[in-house]
């Protein structure tokens, strides 16, 4: 969709923003530029929308040379979201959303229709429509800011620092929602941030840009987590590293653990007189989890279970959820569930540890190419998060 062709920024005063900067940025895929202040990731994104001009290289969209397009023409064909969103003030919610397809010539009602698709789509409420933005939540401007970008339904969007400026909880829920949207729309979005890890949530691959706008590595998440490509980007990467990692590992395999697990209604004392292994966990008549209960003091009162924390759910969350889950529980156990809620088993902190070491066998398995394949190098496939 996008490729950078040895693009370089310099300014009159002698300033390096971008070093001869070459990418090739896919459709229907996050990529995300990271790295720290003065690495030219705004710069780069700026570039592809020409409200930046490169100094020298070239910068193609769908093969065709940006420089050769008419620059108002270049920048509606692209959505842009910007931080605090930079919505206008006098104009309504439904109206901010409308801009450029009504620029675009649309309609005022053609344009407010898809106004108000794109406000269920990302979100929010229909009763927002007629609100302003100084009457919305930083959160609740940004998705406005999202569904403005995306109203003339552009094959590239580009997103500088869009969650930056809203607290971690708000931002977590902008991410999910960037996730799924994009899951139903498939963009090519460029997206640019100095958190690495909102890149590894969000990102497809990952650009990382050392200062003086030259590349330090393009690969997937797990790939860069893994094998940092020099020790700059072992050091922008921080020392957690390894547990990020784990966010690209299932739990699929892991051995769960169900002779722990009880419903509510059972033989306590018969459980305990055979020698159960306690704390046991309780479940309800649905198989939902209840507490953990001491088989040694516990006599059958519901309100006297110790909690169990939260759950992971198989297959959906990663080993570095479970060890999450593991480890903040009270009894050093997880409890696995089931799309619908209901107990799988449990795992301890030494199962996962145990299922870690596996997978990493595993992967440290498939990079070893055969004879047939060592030309191709290993397998970049991205896991699951």
């Amino acid at each position: 969709m996008i490729a950078i062709e040895d693009v370089s920024k310099r300014y009159a005063d002698g300033t390096v923003a971008v070093d001869r900067l070459s990418l090739q940025i896919p459709n229907h895929s996050i990529t995300v530029l990271v790295g720290p202040s003065g690495c030219g990731k705004t710069t780069t994104l700026r570039m592809i929308n020409r409200m930046v001009e490169p100094s020298s290289g070239t910068i193609r969209v769908n093969g065709e040379d940006i420089l050769r397009q008419p620059v108002n023409a270049l920048r509606r064909s692209m959505g842009y979201v910007i931080q605090n969103a930079g919505l206008f003030q006098h104009r309504t919610i439904l109206d901010n959303i409308a801009t450029v397809p009504r620029l675009l010539g649309w309609s005022k009602q053609r344009a407010r229709a898809r106004a108000a698709e794109l406000m269920e789509r990302v979100g929010l409420d229909p009763g927002m429509a007629r609100r302003y933005p100084y009457q919305l939540s930083g959160g609740q401007q940004q998705r406005v800011g999202v569904a403005r970008a995306l109203a003339a339904d552009p094959p590239i969007l580009l997103m500088d620092e869009p969650f930056s400026a809203v607290d971690p909880v708000v931002r977590r829920g902008l991410q999910e929602e960037l996730l799924r949207i994009q899951g139903e729309l498939g963009k090519a979005i460029v997206f640019v941030t100095h958190d690495m890890d909102e890149a590894i949530t969000i990102g497809d691959r990952i650009a990382v840009l050392r200062t003086g706008g030259r590349l330090a590595q393009f690969a997937a998440p797990d790939e860069i987590l893994s094998s940092p490509a020099d020790a700059f980007v072992e050091e922008f990467l921080g020392a957690d590293r390894g547990i990020r990692g784990l966010s690209f590992l299932s739990t699929r395999d892991l051995a769960l653990d169900r002779s722990r697990v009880f419903p509510v209604g059972s033989d306590w004392k018969e459980i305990a007189g055979r020698g159960g292994q306690s704390p046991v966990l309780v479940t309800d008549a649905d198989g939902k989890p209840l507490g953990w209960a001491d088989l040694s003091v516990w006599a059958g009162d519901v309100q006297a279970l110790e909690p169990y924390g939260q759950g992971f759910e198989v297959g959906r969350d990663s080993l570095r959820v479970a060890l999450d889950r593991a480890v903040l529980s009270p009894t050093g156990q997880a409890v696995a569930v089931d799309g619908a809620g209901r107990v799988l088993g449990v795992a301890g902190q030494e199962t996962v540890a145990a299922t870690i070491r596996a997978a990493r066998q595993r992967r440290a398995a498939d990079t070893v190419p055969g004879p047939a394949d060592s030309a191709q190098g290993p397998s970049q496939a991205k896991a699951a998060r």
